[in-house]
């Protein structure tokens, strides 16, 4: 006979997905959240004690969905597959406004529509990335190309690499874009000097650089907007 204890649990979880179904997740708090989405990945564990932990330990649902798997798996109840199934989340989150933007095949022919493309494409990623929208002569994407993981430097953006991007998906244009994941959206120095580089280098093959936008969070710093991106200056 099933004991009094999972007759509980059990008609907790009916509950919450119940409520989840009528109401959406607006009203809930964020242990309910985790605790909502660990019913998937376990099925028979009281989940509301371990989404307590995991936001005390991460300190906030975000930080939860940022953490490093092997991080989720120290914490009691938290296996293998639980933790692969929360770091999931945020990479699902970015496929799916990304593909719901890439599917509409708007042009990126202002600051506003290129950012709105950027932020889904940036989101949840704790590491730099550096990226070259390869677009068409309409100014739609034709490929994102992932250029660089990791730190932004010469070394690993370097523009051979985003010349040879550009020539393979055939891009009339292109969009330069990298995040800043915890820190200003400012540019640096060196991102300044890299847009200086990577406009001489795809000038010289006749592949205009519409902007260069860097993403930290919601926010965007648009070269091309704030009138710093730099003009192509042809050799004589």
């Amino acid at each position: 006979m099933e004991s009094d204890k999972n007759v509980l649990h059990r008609g907790h979880r009916e509950r919450l997905k119940n409520r989840f179904l009528r109401e959406g997740l607006d009203g809930f708090d964020d242990h309910q959240v985790l605790e909502l989405l660990l019913f998937q990945a376990i099925p028979r564990l009281d989940t509301n004690p371990i989404a307590h932990k995991l936001i005390t330990r991460f300190g906030s649902l975000s930080g939860v969905f940022e953490a490093d798997p092997k991080d989720l798996e120290a914490i009691e109840g938290i296996g293998t597959n639980a933790a692969a199934f929360i770091a999931m989340v945020p990479q699902l989150t970015r496929r799916y406004f990304l593909d719901r933007i890439t599917h509409t095949r708007n042009p990126l022919n202002n600051t506003d529509a290129a950012s709105e493309y950027l932020v889904p494409l940036m989101a949840g990623r704790s590491e730099e990335v550096f990226y070259a929208l390869c677009l068409d002569s309409q100014l739609r994407v034709v490929y994102p190309a992932l250029i660089s993981e990791g730190t932004v430097k010469d070394a690993l953006v370097h523009p051979r690499h985003v010349v040879e991007a550009a020539l393979r998906h055939k891009a009339s244009s292109v969009i330069l874009a990298h995040n800043h994941p915890g820190g200003s959206v400012r540019p640096s120095s060196h991102d300044h000097r890299l847009t200086r580089h990577l406009v001489q280098a795809l000038g010289s093959i006749n592949i205009h650089v519409a902007d260069h936008i860097i993403v930290a969070g919601e926010q965007i710093y648009s070269f091309s907007r704030e009138g710093t991106l730099p003009a192509f200056e042809a050799v004589r």
